[in-house]
């Protein structure tokens, strides 16, 4: 439970230890809206906001980018203790553009649930296709790339199809990574399909990124190196690992030089 577990941080001071509460992280990052479950007590909600804060923060300084990368652009919603699912820490809804933290199971799932979101905002800025595809009204930007969708051309776009090129091909660019055939096998093993959907495996490349960064913060991450997940291969290890981080480097630094630069221009 958020009010009572202790989650550790190592990075820079985010808010000089100042109380802040679910209204100063709307503020701040520029969510569409943050709603807060019944259940949720004063004294829960009061942490889980400087926890979130900080671990938001934290996000925004590894990938180096302005408050608007976080709320995608003042699109994305939050909520708190609000409709949870069964064994679910935490998960995005696309129909609604909303990311949801469960009260008791949410905390290190942040990465993963963010990531689910920012791929599903580019799906449509990346490709101009999206809406031929199959599944399209919640179709992923990792999805599209698989499924040979038509590119927009753009610099940066670029730089995301090499994030996925990274993560699901090898270094031929021919066949299938490692991870890739890991992940389908966990699925056949498990009879149904999860691991190996690509905007999955993106998202758990992602949280590798997000972990292996200067910045340490268990509430904004964990997982992927220690868990029975990552024993089975489930996350990018060694060379590939290294690979990924270094495309998701290169893009997210594109990313936030150029919405910071969108950012003044508009001042």
């Amino acid at each position: 439970m958020v009010s009572k577990r202790q989650f550790y941080r190592s990075g820079p001071v985010q808010r000089d230890n100042a109380n802040v509460s679910f209204v100063d992280v709307r503020r701040k990052f520029g969510f569409r809206a943050i709603s807060i479950g019944r259940w949720v007590t004063d004294a829960e909600r009061d942490r889980a906001a400087g926890l979130f804060y900080d671990a938001l923060a934290d996000l925004m300084s590894i990938l180096r980018g302005p408050e608007m990368l976080i709320s995608l652009r003042e699109t994305l919603a939050f909520q708190y203790g609000i409709g949870g699912r069964p064994r679910t820490m935490a998960h995005y809804q696309p129909a609604t553009r909303t990311f949801s933290l469960a009260k008791n199971a949410g905390p290190g799932a942040i990465a993963h649930e963010w990531f689910h979101a920012l791929d599903h905002y580019l799906a449509d800025k990346a490709f101009s296709d999206v809406a031929s595809l199959k599944e399209t009204r919640h179709t992923y930007a990792s999805a599209a790339w698989l499924q040979d969708a038509t590119p927009v051309p753009h610099g940066i776009n670029d730089l995301l199809f090499a994030c996925f090129r990274t993560i699901m091909l090898d270094e031929s660019g021919e066949h299938p990574s490692t991870l890739f055939r890991v992940s389908c096998a966990a699925d056949k093993a498990n009879g149904c399909v999860y691991y190996s959907d690509p905007a999955e495996i993106c998202a758990r490349a992602f949280e590798a990124f997000v972990q292996d960064a200067s910045i340490s913060n268990n509430f904004l991450v964990s997982g992927t190196k220690a868990t029975e997940e990552a024993r089975m291969g489930l996350y990018p290890t060694g060379a590939h690992r290294r690979a990924i981080n270094s495309a998701f480097e290169h893009y997210f630094f594109r990313l936030g030089s150029a919405l910071r630069a969108d950012q003044s221009r508009q001042q």
